[in-house]
């Protein structure tokens, strides 16, 4: 029977699939055609190949574009997985690219963003900057008797990419603009942001909220409040509670006079004068929650099935305990987006219900293994404070600590008679440590740092006074494990996030 059109892929190397019997046809010779007449049909009507949305988010620099690209290559070339028990055990057969199922969502890029990675010199894809989907299929024998007696199965995985900063907008549908101002302005005022607000706050004491509504100081405004917000994204502090998302973002929607507002530093909190500069930017912000929240959560958010959140644990450690502190709050508040009560503010956007969350620390390669289970345990104390906070019914959520292309490799240096678990890798260029500048084509060997142990409910303050050097390196060249024909790109528990997200259905 002809092989359904495939974008890109091959038979899977852990398949087991035997030769046709030469012997008369038997009882499970006709069961197999039988399976292979409803596979056909089911190729008509999608029952025999059910469909998971999988959503992948996280804050900027976190890996989104990175974990895609090596989950949809390991997948399709064969890659060493031993803990995603269909190829571990021999059941899958292949996996492969199908087209676009929604013709109103842009592709995600794959092969521009493979090339990238295993170009010479291999350098990291761009950033996720909108919401795009790739539709991947795995081919599989099921486990139960019967169903390995109809033939194989296949599973249909929509990956729909988006940033995790839009995940952050959700909340603003509860709050009107003079809510919005007073949480805005009392965050900007926190210590370790009063200094990035500093121009907006001049800007501020100069303008009156009652006074005659007027573009120019709309625009001015608007533009010294983004500018805020880019400040706390910034690499060297890494804020992560950053809202409005778009602002960050802004895409099509740039100079959009839905974009166009900013927080009011407003007494009391009273409402605004018809015609006022008040009245106009609670006018846009009730804009951009209906034309830009609104029908993000309901035409994205809203259809997920299953979900992974990417965070940047090592770069908040690098940034501070204010940063760490500031990640622990807007991963509660993306949490509490997931699981909404019967009769929360949510239930008239979310439709059904997400069943599967993983939280994943990334970039696990830039720590020695001996301090993954720190690592985790730094992660887990994160989230557990905010699944402490939501309201949850039948989700299973779960942490990992995980490297989707894994740049690095370690070795032991010894120092005084001792010896030290270190990592090398080549620092992208522009790197510095210790007063040095690498360029970008030098391997080096580094002694990152232990992470802390953590004791106590505290998460910032065991990083008070830790040593931790953690380098941005390029990506590794191909690798040829010995399990694959085609080498393929190193990782560190890619499998253990594929089985925990979708795993379950290829049983």
């Amino acid at each position: 029977m002809a092989e359904p059109p495939v974008e890109g892929g091959r038979r899977h190397p852990h398949s087991t699939l035997k030769p046709p019997s030469p012997h008369p046809p038997s009882l499970s010779v006709i069961l197999d055609e039988l399976g292979s007449l409803a596979r056909a049909a089911g190729s008509m009507t999608g029952v025999f190949a059910p469909t998971v949305r999988l959503g992948v988010t996280g804050l900027a620099r976190a890996g989104k574009t990175v974990f895609i690209t090596a989950l949809v290559h390991n997948l399709i070339a064969g890659g060493r997985l031993p803990f995603f028990r269909a190829a571990a055990e021999g059941r899958l057969i292949r996996a492969y690219l199908e087209p676009q199922p929604d013709d109103d969502v842009p592709r995600f890029a794959y092969e521009d963003h493979l090339a990238k990675l295993t170009a010479s010199p291999p350098d990291w894809p761009e950033s996720t900057r909108r919401v795009s989907q790739l539709r991947l299929t795995l081919e599989y024998e099921p486990t139960a008797f019967l169903s390995r007696q109809l033939g194989s199965s296949a599973l249909h995985i929509d990956i729909v990419d988006y940033p995790g900063e839009w995940l952050l907008d959700l909340p603003l549908l509860k709050l009107n603009f003079e809510e919005w101002s007073a949480e805005a302005m009392a965050l900007s005022r926190a210590p370790e942001r009063a200094a990035f607000a500093r121009d907006w706050h001049e800007f501020l004491r100069g303008v009156d909220p009652n006074a005659r509504e007027d573009e120019q100081i709309a625009m001015q405004g608007f533009e010294l409040f983004a500018a805020y917000l880019r400040r706390c994204r910034a690499e060297t502090s890494l804020l992560s509670t950053v809202t409005p998302g778009r602002m960050l973002m802004p895409g099509d929607l740039e100079g959009s006079p839905a974009l166009t507002f900013m927080p009011l530093d407003l007494p009391g909190g009273a409402h605004g004068p018809r015609g006022s500069l008040h009245a106009m930017m609670a006018r846009r912000f009730e804009a951009y929650k209906s034309h830009v929240v609104k029908p993000f959560f309901r035409d994205h958010f809203a259809k997920l099935d299953r979900q992974i959140v990417l965070i940047d644990v090592l770069g908040a450690m690098n940034s501070g305990s204010a940063a760490l502190a500031d990640l622990e709050r807007a991963l509660a508040a993306i949490l509490g987006c997931f699981r909404p009560g019967a009769n929360s503010w949510l239930a008239s956007i979310l439709g059904r219900r997400i069943d599967r969350i993983l939280f994943a620390a990334t970039k696990a390669d830039h720590i020695h293994h001996t301090s993954h289970d720190r690592l985790e345990a730094i992660l887990q104390r994160l989230v557990q404070k905010a699944i402490d906070r939501a309201v949850f019914s039948g989700a299973s959520v779960q942490s990992v600590a995980l490297a989707a292309v894994r740049a690095t490799r370690e070795l032991e240096a010894r120092e005084r008679g001792g010896a030290l678990a270190c990592i090398a890798g080549t620092p992208l260029p522009g790197e510095v440590i210790d007063g040095q500048r690498f360029d970008g084509r030098e391997e080096v060997a580094l002694f990152p740092g232990d992470l802390p142990v953590l004791s106590g409910k505290a998460v910032a303050s065991p990083l008070q006074g830790t040593a931790l050097n953690f380098l941005r390196f390029r990506p590794p060249a191909l690798q040829n494990d010995g399990f694959g024909a085609n080498p393929v790109l190193p990782h560190i528990r890619l499998d253990r996030a594929m089985q925990f997200l979708f795993g379950d259905k290829l049983e």
